[in-house]
């Protein structure tokens, strides 16, 4: 029988999920016998949406609209609930991670997002200006119900995959390998813990972002402040109603 040129590619056998997570501990373990301060993603979920807030949700229902990146992101959500993620950190518009997988070391991986435009941001803000209602959930960090969509809709914040690049040391041929799947994830677990990780990767200035809204929204209340209006009771509907 002839030789198949595919006979000496090798097959990688699907460690147990116990194996798994015994090679995350060892290599945690050993990384920190090296001084390495590792960042592990701890995913609170065992079944269902990986994440538990808006803001995780929203950031992974965003990566599963993309049918490019179908085939894997099962496999990413089994690797994250596992515990291989033992390393992830965000910087702007770029993120390092480690995933524990049949190799001894684990692979590692780098994800980049790419920077907003200016022309984008600015959008953002003038809407922002025009939607929130309380200026005072702004300052304090908290992002009012109103805002949402602006993240979430077709031309918000959250990347498309043009947007997205990533590299991973496995020999997986695969555009994302379920390594990169479950680093994705772990963003997403990240955005649980801190939502403001999202405007890092993103490489939006949080500070500069609330006080360019809050400008913008005084400037336009100044604009309309010698504007009649109907819910201004003038002179004489006071006397009507109140009799002085």
């Amino acid at each position: 029988m002839r030789k198949k040129y595919w006979d000496d590619i090798p097959v990688y056998e699907q460690p147990s999920a116990e194996e798994l997570r015994r090679r995350a501990m060892v290599s945690a373990s050993a990384a920190k016998k090296r001084g390495q301060a590792l960042e592990p993603v701890e995913a609170k979920t065992e079944r269902g949406e990986v994440c538990t807030t808006w803001w995780g949700q929203a950031w992974c229902a965003n990566l599963e609209r993309y049918a490019d990146y179908a085939t894997r992101l099962d496999r990413g959500k089994r690797y994250i609930r596992l515990g291989t993620v033992v390393d992830l950190k965000i910087h702007k518009g770029r993120i390092e991670a480690r995933v524990q997988g049949t190799r001894r070391a684990p692979y590692k991986i780098e994800i980049r997002i790419s920077p907003l435009s200016e022309e984008k941001c600015q959008r953002i803000i003038d809407q922002c200006g025009k939607k929130i209602k309380n200026l005072e959930d702004l300052v304090y960090g908290r992002f009012p119900e109103d805002l949402k969509e602006l993240f979430s809709e077709e031309d918000g914040l959250f990347p498309k995959p043009t947007e997205i690049s990533f590299i991973c040391s496995c020999p997986d041929w695969a555009l994302m390998c379920k390594h990169v799947a479950a680093v994705m994830y772990g963003i997403g677990v990240r955005f649980d813990e801190n939502p403001f990780y999202f405007f890092e990767l993103r490489g939006i200035d949080v500070d500069r972002f609330i006080d360019v809204t809050l400008e913008n929204k005084v400037e336009s209340m100044l604009a309309n402040a010698d504007c009649k209006s109907d819910r201004i009771i003038d002179d004489s509907q006071t006397l009507a109603i109140f009799g002085f």
